[in-house]
């Protein structure tokens, strides 16, 4: 498989697992996220120097989502990437879940920049 069809495919998983997310949570804005699925599959799965395994590597690459109402893409990229099991998605919005309506850096794997407040981005 070229790589081009291999991007697509990661694209298009985070998709589903967007709209998986956002009907199960009942809440959540779906066009901000669904937006920016393939530059997060570019960035996560092609340039970005990152490690799951070692998600607070000091040379590690990081990456600031300002548009924090996005959430979901980051959650489902980070979760295809290996950073906390997809089974996890399914907890969006959920008191006590590490998937909050914005990334938190404190309560999420692979989250470098808590992000959300109006007119931060």
């Amino acid at each position: 498989m070229n790589k081009y069809k291999e991007y697509q495919g990661i694209a298009n998983t985070l998709r589903i697992d967007i709209i998986k997310m956002l009907e199960k949570s009942k809440s959540g804005h779906p066009g901000g996220s669904l937006s920016a699925c393939e530059i997060l599959t570019a960035l996560y799965f092609k340039e970005m120097n990152i490690d799951p395994t070692n998600p607070k590597k000091d040379d590690r690459d990081r990456f600031v989502l300002s548009k924090g109402h996005g959430a979901p893409v980051l959650y489902a990229a980070l979760a295809e990437k290996g950073y906390f099991p997809k089974e996890e998605l399914s907890s969006l919005r959920k008191i006590d879940s590490m998937l909050q309506g914005h990334p938190d850096m404190k309560g999420t794997p692979g989250v470098d920049m808590t992000t959300g407040s109006l007119g931060q981005g």
